[in-house]
């Protein structure tokens, strides 16, 4: 019987300790592993994303991301 879920690709990621330690968590309140979460946000990016706060967020990381390596 083939899996209900099945992960095909990994890859490595660079990730701030904030965005795993938020990812974490958005996995443990959503009962998925890191992977099922990522994958769960990306295959409805478009339901689960405010595309005006994006947009401001956005440009507030690039902003301080040179800051910030």
């Amino acid at each position: 019987m083939p899996k209900r879920f099945r992960l095909t690709r990994r890859f490595p990621v660079a990730m701030t300790e904030d965005g795993y330690r938020r990812l974490k968590a958005f996995a443990k309140e959503a009962g998925l592993d890191e992977g099922e979460a990522l994958s769960f946000l990306f295959e409805n990016y478009s339901s689960v994303i405010n595309h005006d706060n994006l947009t401001h967020r956005l440009r507030l990381f690039n902003s301080e991301l040179e800051g910030r390596k």
